[in-house]
């Protein structure tokens, strides 16, 4: 599913336009993105939590040239599922 069949579905199940939709998605998306980016984490009961992980600095090769390279340490979003979530799926 892309972002356009998600707002599709959000539009049909709340009944609403799909303008409308598409806004509740995208600041959805930012309110998240926001929290994420202030090293907050998001917790939606029955669906799971977004998160900040840590990627530490390490080696790496090139695949082409085999060279080593230095990658550096980073930021990462993790996302772990809730019980009622896995439940679903299971």
């Amino acid at each position: 599913m892309n972002k356009s069949e998600l707002v599709e579905v959000v539009s049909r199940s709340a009944g609403i336009s799909k303008s409308a939709s598409e806004k509740a998605v995208d600041g959805a998306i930012d309110a998240i993105t926001g929290a994420l980016k202030r090293g907050q984490s998001v917790t939606l009961v029955g669906f799971g939590t977004f998160r900040v992980g840590r990627r530490e600095a390490r080696a790496g090769r090139n695949p082409r040239t085999g060279e080593e390279i230095r990658i550096k340490a980073a930021k990462v979003p993790k996302f772990s599922a809730g019980k009622a979530l896995k439940d679903a799926l299971n």
